[in-house]
């Protein structure tokens, strides 16, 4: 929690540099309830399968746009997603002679600087940038017949292109939105897309709650350490939360 302040406050403090009139703030946040299916393969020699157990993790987001057209807005995003399986096999560090219990958690700090294409125009809204997803990856493995455990962490920086696009309901507080984040290089693809429909409530002019139901899916295939990792991983499920508009 104390790095997603950090992150939080640093983005905040970005933005206040940019421009001390900010136009709109928005924050979000809730419960993703995701079901993972993960694969990983070393060489061959080792594998890593998902037992696909249905978990709930919390997410949240906060987007600031100011009416300096030259300089992107700024959203952020942070969400923590966890997997447990069997491993057996030589991995790169380690080798599990039996088969064990594995887990992972996923920890991710998304940055995405993005200008407004349309900025609810006709009731349309579509933003375009770019999304630095931050990734901290913690893993063990168990202890087992003749293998000690083992447990590493790992940092990546993620660029993906960022989309979003809504559509408000006119006469209604309702609002249709989707995003996408995409990269793919031939040998990895990987993807973040969510769809939602929100409900904003009329309670005051100044701060304006909102609740959200949406679907999400992230997806990872890569080819890493020269082809000799092969991984698969994929989080979906429906999430809900409560927004803030000010």
């Amino acid at each position: 929690m104390k790095k997603l302040l950090s992150t939080i406050a640093c983005g905040t403090v970005l933005a206040t540099t940019a421009s001390a009139d900010f136009a709109r703030i928005e924050m979000g946040a809730g419960a993703w309830m995701n079901t993972p299916d993960a694969n990983l393969t070393y060489t061959d020699k080792g594998t890593y399968s998902s037992d696909k157990t249905a978990n709930t993790d919390g997410y949240i987001w906060m987007f600031v746009k100011h009416p300096i057209p030259v300089i992107p807005n700024l959203r952020l995003e942070y969400v923590t997603m966890k997997d447990q399986g069997k491993a057996e096999g030589r991995f790169k560090d380690f080798t599990i002679p039996n088969l064990a219990t594995a887990k992972f958690t996923m920890t991710q700090y998304d940055l995405i600087p993005y200008y407004n294409i349309l900025d609810n125009t006709a009731w349309i809204t579509l933003d375009l940038g770019v999304d630095l997803k931050i990734q901290e990856t913690d893993y063990t493995v168990s202890v087992t017949k003749g293998f000690s455990g083992h447990s590493d962490k790992a940092w990546s920086v993620i660029p993906l292109l960022y989309v979003r696009g809504r559509v408000q309901i006119p006469i209604t507080n309702i609002g249709i939105e989707s995003d996408v984040k995409y990269i793919t290089n031939g040998t990895s693809t990987v993807y973040d897309i969510r769809a939602k429909v929100d409900y904003t409530l009329d309670i005051t002019p100044i701060i304006q709650p909102a609740i959200e139901i949406g679907y999400r899916v992230q997806k990872f295939d890569a080819s890493i350490d020269n082809d000799k990792t092969k991984m698969s991983i994929d989080f979906s499920g429906v999430y809900a939360g409560l927004g803030l508009r000010f």
